[in-house]
């Protein structure tokens, strides 16, 4: 029996929306990030949530899919704010993300857009999306 501790983070983020001509987060923001750690299979109770005001109005396609309007978000945190806690919390765990390109994409242009020191989360967490795992099985 391994005594290894596995920590596994579940996240997912909801944007103002994607561009459909370059890249999807091109021009668009996270409004939401949700994640639950997980330790050696176990949800422990730990996670991070938070909403953020985007700085720009959310595409009506986008508000169809998650329900959040600019109005809700109006008094809410900005990612800059919420930068260092949300990257703590997910040091040198495995982000299992679905569909993760397009998580993992919005994420690092956040952080770009800050000048943060890390501007590619992949160089603090190791990265499984469960889209591909599931288009394997099925």
């Amino acid at each position: 029996m391994s005594s290894k501790i596995i920590r596994q983070i579940f996240l997912d983020t909801e944007t103002t929306g994607i561009n459909q001509v370059d890249v999807p987060y091109k021009g668009h923001r996270i409004i939401e990030i949700g994640a639950v750690e997980v330790i050696n299979r176990r949800v422990t109770g730990k996670y991070f949530h938070t909403y953020l005001k985007p700085e720009r109005f959310i595409d009506q396609d986008a508000f169809k899919i998650h329900g959040i309007n600019n109005e809700f978000l109006e008094d809410k945190p900005t990612f800059a704010q919420v930068t260092q806690v949300f990257l703590d919390f997910i040091y040198n765990s495995e982000l299992i993300i679905h569909n993760a390109p397009f998580d993992i994409g919005f994420i690092n242009n956040e952080l770009k857009m800050i000048n943060h020191k890390i501007d590619n989360i992949n160089t603090i967490c190791q990265i499984t999306d469960s889209l591909l795992l599931a288009q394997k099985i099925f």
